[in-house]
C-alpha cells in the first residue's frame, strides 16, 4: 500500500464505517465510492470492510437493528428481527438476507441503517485516529530502509 498516510487512515475509516453498515453485498463499493469521493485510499477502504464479516454479522446486525429500533422508538417487530437472525444462523445467502430486510417494510429498513449508521460513526472516527500513526511508522520504516540501501 503505497500513498500518503493521511489517504490510507481514510480510505480505512470509510471502509470501518460501511463495514458496520447492514449492506452486506454493498460493503466495499459503497466503501470505494466514499474514498474516490473524500480521496482516501481505495484499497485500505475495501480492506477496512472485513470488519463486517461471517464470524460478526449477526452481532453487527442484531445491534443495528437494535440500536436503530431504539432510535425510531419501534415497539415489537421482533418476528421480523428473528427471521433475519435466524437466516444468518441458517447461513443464507447474503441477498436472501437483505431481501428478508427490505420486504420487511421501510419502518424496518430504517432501523437497520440508523443503527448501523450510527454503529459505523463511532467506529469510523476511532479508525482514522488509529491507523494514521501506524501508516506514518509505515511511511517512515520504508523511507529508512531506502536510505539505508543507497
Amino acid at each position: 500500500m503505497r500513498g500518503d498516510p493521511h489517504e490510507l487512515a481514510l480510505g480505512m475509516a470509510f471502509g470501518v464505517f460501511t463495514g458496520m453498515m447492514p449492506i452486506m453485498p454493498f460493503q466495499i463499493a459503497g466503501a470505494v465510492a466514499l474514498a474516490i469521493l473524500f480521496k482516501g485510499s481505495k484499497i485500505t477502504a475495501a480492506l477496512g470492510t472485513w470488519i463486517s464479516n461471517p464470524l460478526n454479522w449477526y452481532f453487527l446486525y442484531y445491534t443495528s437493528y437494535k440500536l436503530g429500533a431504539f432510535i425510531l422508538g419501534l415497539k415489537g417487530n421482533n418476528e421480523i428481527l428473528s427471521s433475519v437472525m435466524a437466516a444468518f444462523q441458517s447461513g443464507e445467502d447474503s441477498m436472501a438476507i437483505v431481501g428478508k430486510i427490505l420486504g420487511a417494510g421501510s419502518l424496518t429498513v430504517a432501523a437497520f441503517l440508523f443503527g448501523g449508521l450510527i454503529m459505523g460513526m463511532v467506529a469510523s472516527f476511532p479508525t482514522y485516529f488509529i491507523f494514521l500513526p501506524v501508516f506514518r511508522r509505515i511511511r517512515n520504516w520504508r523511507e529508512l530502509r531506502r536510505k539505508l540501501r543507497n
